[in-house]
C-alpha cells in the first residue's frame, strides 16, 4: 500500500464569498511509508458539513482556519488497510477526520479516532449522520444545554437536516412539542409526516413570521439554532421568559465575504428584554459521552425509532459541488460523499 497514489481536495485559493472555480481543487499525493504506532486507512465515506465553509476563511474562530495547500476538513469512515499499531487492526472500521481525501495516515492511538461497533440494521454512513457527529451534536445540544421539559415548545432551523432530526425526535421523546422550520413543502411534509414534528413553517413561503406564530400559539420555550438571519428574526419576539436558545451555527451567512458585518443570532438575542438564555456550544464538550451517546442514537436507528435522509454524491471529485449545494440547502437530510467500498 505504501506505494498507492492519494487523491485529496486542498484549499487552492481562500474563497470571497461563494466557492468558485479554483479554490478548491482536486490533487494527486504520494502515500508515505508507515512509522512505528502509525495506520494507512482507506476513506469510505466522507461527511461534508457547513462549519467547514468559515474554516476556509483566514478568520481566526472557535477553530484554525485551514492554510492554503492543507487537506479540506472533514469527518470520514475510514477501513484500516495497514497497520504498524496495536491499537488498530487490518480490517477495522472507524470515524477519523481525514478530510477530504482518500487515504490518511495517522497514529493508531491519536484522539478523535473511534472504532464503530456497527449494530445490526444501522447502516455504516449513518455513524456520520443522525449516529454520529450531526446526530450527538443535536443531543447535546438539546439535551445539555436546552435542557427540554415535557410540555414544552422546541423549534429548530433547518429541521431536515442530520441535526435537525435528531433535536425534532428526541424533542418528541422528551414529551415536548416540536416545531421545524425548512425550506420547501416536499421538506416541510418530510418533516412532519416521516419525522413526527407537530409543524413544520416553510421559511421559503413568504410568511415566515406570521406561520411560526400561528404553529406557536404558546410561545416557544427552545430554539436550536442552526440558521441565523430571518429565521432568528422571527422566532425572537415569539421566545417565552426563561427561553433557551442552544447555537450550534448560523449557515445563512457562512459565505458572506465579511463576517464581521453580518448581523449573528447573538446580535438578535441580546437585543431582546430580557435577553433569553443562550450558547454557542461545541459537541466535543461532551467528548466523554461521545460512546454513550453514539449507541443511543444508533440504538434508535435500529429499532426504527429515529428516522432521516441522505444525500449522497458519488466520488470525491464530486465533493465540492455536492458541498456548495448543502450550503444552498439543496441536499435533503444528510450530505454524505460515497468514496470507496
Amino acid at each position: 500500500m505504501s506505494n498507492t497514489t492519494n487523491r485529496a481536495v486542498i484549499l487552492n485559493q481562500r474563497p470571497q464569498g461563494e466557492i468558485q472555480e479554483g479554490d478548491l481543487v482536486l490533487e494527486e499525493r504520494p502515500i508515505r511509508k508507515l512509522k512505528d504506532g502509525e495506520v494507512l486507512a482507506k476513506v469510505l465515506w466522507l461527511s461534508l458539513d457547513p462549519y467547514m465553509r468559515p474554516r476556509m476563511n483566514d478568520a481566526k474562530g472557535y477553530m484554525d482556519p485551514i492554510g492554503i495547500g492543507e487537506v479540506i476538513v472533514g469527518e470520514s469512515i475510514a477501513r484500516i488497510v495497514e497497520s504498524r499499531s496495536d491499537d488498530l487492526k487490518v480490517g477495522d472500521l472507524v470515524t477519523c477526520y481525514s478530510g477530504w481525501q482518500e487515504y490518511v495516515v495517522f497514529p493508531g492511538n491519536a484522539e478523535m479516532v473511534y472504532k464503530i461497533d456497527q449494530k445490526e440494521g444501522v447502516p455504516l454512513q449513518a455513524y456520520l449522520g443522525v449516529a454520529g457527529m450531526p446526530g450527538r451534536t443535536g443531543y447535546c445540544g438539546l439535551m445539555y444545554v436546552g435542557k427540554p421539559k415535557a410540555g414544552e415548545t422546541v423549534v429548530v432551523s433547518a429541521a431536515s437536516g442530520p441535526v435537525g432530526t435528531v433535536v425534532g425526535q428526541t424533542a418528541k421523546k422528551e414529551g415536548c412539542r416540536a416545531i421545524g422550520v425548512a425550506g420547501g413543502p416536499e421538506k416541510c411534509r418530510y418533516v412532519v409526516e416521516e419525522l413526527g414534528f407537530d409543524a413544520c413553517v416553510d421559511y421559503k413561503a413568504g410568511n415566515l413570521e406570521a406561520d411560526l406564530k400561528a404553529a406557536c400559539p404558546d410561545g416557544i420555550d427552545i430554539y436550536f439554532e442552526n440558521v441565523g438571519g430571518a429565521v432568528t428574526r422571527a422566532v425572537a419576539p415569539l421566545l417565552n421568559p426563561g427561553a433557551r436558545v442552544p447555537i450550534c451555527g448560523f449557515v445563512s451567512a457562512y459565505n458572506a465575504e465579511d463576517m464581521s458585518s453580518v448581523e449573528t443570532p447573538f446580535h438578535v438575542l441580546k437585543a431582546l428584554d430580557p435577553v433569553p438564555e443562550h450558547r454557542f456550544f461545541l459537541v466535543t464538550e461532551w467528548q466523554d459521552k461521545h460512546q454513550e451517546i453514539t449507541n443511543i442514537l444508533a440504538n434508535r436507528v435500529a429499532s426504527g425509532e429515529l428516522n432521516y435522509r441522505e444525500t449522497i454524491a458519488e466520488g470525491l471529485e464530486n465533493a465540492t459541488e455536492a458541498f456548495k449545494g448543502m450550503l444552498k440547502g439543496k441536499n435533503f437530510g444528510k450530505q454524505l460523499v460515497h468514496i470507496a467500498d
